[in-house]
């Protein structure tokens, strides 16, 4: 999730200037030109607000990233709760379609966690977040559940309908949501399919 081939990197003074503003990151994290690498990508379900990318190898955790939504030059940092996405939703405005429900199902299952990390949509072993290094037995498990999310239409409210294999802290459902067009999200149902699992999600963002 989020660790594609979209990314474009911010370099020189552009790099500076992002660095002095968010130094240092929740009086915890310090940044600088020489070792912190920034990068940004386009959302699709946004027209002017890009998602930014900031790491530094001094930083304890070594896999941590730090995220912030970027709108006309004001900052919102995820940082794992969900105000700073709706603050954004609102004011953007935000816009579902059909074409991009399942990229913002991604997105706010990500940066909006529990108490034990993300609620990470789990479509392929390829995604850089599902745990890869495990015994067989588990990897055949993880293997055998993941799958692509689907899009399955709307409901008389007009929220949009997904299906999607979650994988949230050591455990693996299959869960159904309804994205409303404003950008909340609400878990219908879900169907534990492996709980008590070796190894969970470990994605830091804050």
């Amino acid at each position: 999730m989020y660790v594609d081939d979209r990314w474009n990197p911010v370099a020189g003074d552009e790099l500076a200037g992002f660095l002095e503003q968010i130094n240092p990151i929740g009086d915890k994290y310090r940044v600088n030109p020489e070792t912190t690498s920034v990068h940004w990508c386009p959302l699709p379900f946004y027209e002017q607000v890009a998602l930014i990318r900031v790491k530094d190898p001094a930083w304890t955790p070594k896999n941590l990233f730090i995220y912030y939504l970027t709108d006309q030059g004001n900052l919102y940092w995820l940082n794992g709760t969900s105000p700073p996405i709706h603050e954004v939703n609102a004011k953007a405005p935000i816009r579902i379609t059909d074409d991009n429900v399942l990229e913002y199902l991604r997105f706010f299952c990500f940066f909006v966690r529990g108490e034990e990390g993300p609620f990470l949509i789990s479509e392929s072993m390829d995604d850089p977040y599902v745990p890869k290094d495990v015994d067989d037995k588990t990897k055949m498990v993880i293997e055998n559940t993941v799958r692509p999310a689907s899009y399955e239409g709307k409901n008389e409210q007009g929220h949009f309908l997904c299906d999607a294999v979650v994988y949230y802290s050591n455990a693996l459902f299959i869960a159904n949501f309804a994205v409303q067009p404003g950008g909340m999200i609400e878990m219908l149902d879900d169907e534990p399919i492996a709980a008590d699992l070796p190894v969970k999600v470990d994605a830091p963002v804050s």
